[in-house]
C-alpha cells in the first residue's frame, strides 16, 4: 500500500507540474485522504511490455514510468472485456491497473487514476463510459480516434480529454503503450463499453 500512496503523489506532482487548464477539474477533484485497502496482486500477459517500457529513454515522466514498472508485480492488473467481447490477440496486449478510485489500493468515489498498456500492433476498439476522462501518454506513440473524427498521433506528454459518453478508440504502432488514464464524474465506477463492432 505504501507504493500505491507513492505513485499516486508521484502522479498528482507530474500533473501539477503541466500546469495546463484542461487537467484542473481533475485535481480538484483529487481527494485530500483517501481510504487505504488491501488488494491482492494479479499479473496479465500484457506486463510483458513492460522490459521494454523501462527502457524508452523518450518517456514522459521517467521518474513515474520507473517506479510503476518496478511496482507492477504487486498491484492488481484488470482487463474490462472478455472473449466473448474481443479476440485472443487483443486481450494478451491490453490490461489496466488502478492506484485511486473503487478499484484501487486508494479509495474514490468521484476521481480514478491508473495506467492503461497496450501492447504493439494492438487495436482499442471504438468504446464509451459515462465518466469524463484524461488520458496522458507516457511511453510509446499512439493514434485516437475521437468520436467520428480522423486519426491523430499523440506522443508521450500529450494529453488527450474525452467528455463524458464520447467514443473514442487507439491504435499502437510499433512500440507498446502506457499511458495513465483520470476518470471524474458521478459513476467511475461504470465500466467502458464498446461500441458495435467497426465494418
Amino acid at each position: 500500500m505504501k507504493t500505491a500512496v507513492n505513485i499516486a503523489t508521484q502522479i498528482k506532482r507530474l500533473l501539477e507540474t503541466m500546469q495546463q487548464p484542461a487537467l484542473a477539474p481533475f485535481l480538484a477533484d483529487w481527494p485530500h485522504t483517501c481510504r487505504l485497502r488491501s488488494i491482492p496482486p494479479s499479473a496479465l500477459p500484457v506486463l510483458r511490455w513492460l522490459l521494454s517500457i523501462a527502457g524508452d529513454t523518450t518517456a514522459f515522466g521517467g521518474d513515474l514510468v520507473t517506479a510503476l514498472c518496478r511496482a507492477a508485480p504487486s498491484l492488481a492488473w484488470h482487463q474490462t472485456y472478455s472473449a466473448e467481447d474481443l479476440d485472443p490477440a487483443f486481450l494478451s496486449n491490453y490490461g489496466w491497473s488502478e492506484i485511486l478510485g473503487g478499484n484501487g489500493p486508494l479509495e474514490s468515489e468521484r476521481m480514478a487514476c491508473g495506467f492503461l498498456i497496450l501492447g504493439p500492433s494492438t487495436h482499442y476498439p471504438r468504446h464509451r463510459h459515462e465518466a469524463e476522462e484524461m488520458y496522458l501518454p507516457l511511453s510509446g506513440t499512439a493514434a485516437w480516434q475521437q468520436g467520428d473524427g480522423v486519426w491523430r498521433e499523440r506522443t508521450p506528454g500529450t494529453s488527450i480529454h474525452h467528455a463524458a459518453d464520447e467514443p473514442h478508440a487507439m491504435r499502437t504502432g510499433h512500440s507498446p503503450l502506457l499511458a495513465l488514464y483520470l476518470w471524474r464524474g458521478a459513476n467511475i465506477a461504470q465500466k467502458a463499453q464498446l461500441d458495435a463492432v467497426e465494418t
